[in-house]
């Protein structure tokens, strides 16, 4: 039996630490191990050959500064993680295992006036189909990660009055996927997983202070503070489109007027241009159109740009993040709406703070919140079923 404190402990605790570094970077050399973990050398290298050898982790040969190195990874049948993303018209499902590898991903539209019963019988179905697809076991599902387009109450677990698809306020989507699935699910709005997607896999690697701007047909931001996803008491925290930009402007689906999200967000932004262009125009398209040259477009997407720029302004005075990326279908739009995005934080933001920012596209696209989903299912799974190779029961409902 292993007490606290004893070698037996301490050992477990070292393998853990490690195990635990390597699944949330994906891969990283011994070096690197050493590095984030605290541990000496000669510790990591021990503990790499034990993992090795239980067949817990996998080692292959890399160079790193232009020396030779060794990249350790979890195992590629370790387990599986799944990710979920419903966006406004959209639904996305990811398998990945636990060296970070995407084996399946596919996505189909989303009625935006379906039921909340209508979303999850759609995401069941693509999940089976996509478990299938890639012939995994499905005992070695380890977890789900679920993104939804509206603000999680942390305590409840139920989703907020805000959220874009009519008809789903109130429900408790992981709990709702859980019992379909038989499996963890863990559940955060979808700004926050496209800031992890990004921090993971995108243009936020590396940078431990960040927000993830996302404009489609709502505008929210994911916070990373020190290298986590902050979400506040009440999960509300990065409802940036809701701050206020003019008290006298149009009402906003909150209730109050003016909001970034009245002056930015495709429902909003789109009624602009349709008396020249059509009923038919999507953000999309206004976009590629801009791209193309048209001086309507561009100078709406412009508008966007100041307007979030402003927004952004009060996260550097408040925050002080270095990074801010900026997803959804605007994010296509590059320097048209960054240029006023940049030119707004130097006007609004204290000096100091818009010098240390810079402002980039997101480099996943549409798939940084199903890659962020997958990155929220590593994150909160545990080691010690790695270690001890238990992975949670699969209910019967899973089939």
């Amino acid at each position: 039996m292993e007490t606290p404190g004893s070698q037996s402990s301490l050992h477990r605790a070292n393998l853990e630490r490690v195990v635990r570094a390597v699944r949330l970077a994906g891969s990283l050399t011994q070096a690197e191990i050493a590095r984030t973990t605290g541990l000496s050398a000669a510790t990591v290298s021990n503990i790499v050959r034990e993992l090795k050898d239980g067949g817990t982790v996998e080692v292959t040969p890399t160079s790193a500064g232009g020396r030779r190195a060794r990249s350790v990874s979890l195992s590629g049948d370790a387990g599986i993680v799944i990710g979920v993303d419903f966006g406004h018209t959209h639904l996305r499902v990811a398998v990945g295992n636990l060296a970070h590898q995407v084996l399946a991903e596919e996505a189909e539209p989303l009625d935006v006036d379906a039921s909340a019963a209508q979303g999850f019988d759609a995401a069941e179905e693509l999940v089976n189909r996509l478990i299938a697809a890639t012939g995994v076991d499905r005992t070695k599902i380890a977890g789900v990660g679920l993104g939804v387009p509206g603000p999680i109450d942390v305590e409840s677990g139920t989703l907020g009055s805000t959220a874009i698809l009519p008809g789903w306020t109130g429900t408790k989507p992981a709990e709702e996927l859980r019992g379909r699935l038989g499996v963890p699910v863990h559940v955060d709005n979808d700004a926050n997983l496209g800031a992890l997607g990004e921090l993971v896999w995108g243009s936020g690697k590396g940078v431990r202070d960040l927000a993830y701007i996302k404009v489609s047909s709502g505008v929210g931001a994911g916070l990373v503070i020190e290298g986590k996803i902050y979400r506040g008491p009440g999960g509300t925290a990065g409802e940036i489109g809701h701050i206020t930009l003019d008290e006298s402007g149009p009402v906003c689906r909150c209730g109050n007027r003016g909001c970034l999200e009245t002056f930015a967000a495709a429902r909003y932004v789109l009624p602009l241009l349709q008396p020249s262009y059509g009923t038919d125009l999507t953000m999309e398209s206004v976009v590629r159109l801009a791209r193309d040259g048209d001086p309507g477009c561009r100078r709406v997407i412009a508008d966007v740009g100041r307007h979030i720029g402003s927004g952004v302004a009060n996260l550097c005075n408040l925050l002080n993040p270095s990074r801010v990326v900026l997803g959804g279908d605007l994010a296509e739009a590059g320097e048209l709406v960054l240029g006023p995005i940049r030119e707004s934080v130097g006007r609004y933001a204290i000096p100091s703070a818009a010098r240390q920012l810079s402002v980039l596209p997101g480099a996943l696209g549409g798939r940084a919140e199903v890659l962020g989903a997958l990155a929220l299912a590593l994150s909160e799974m545990g080691d010690s079923t790695l270690l001890d190779g238990t992975m949670p029961v699969v209910a019967p409902a899973f089939t």
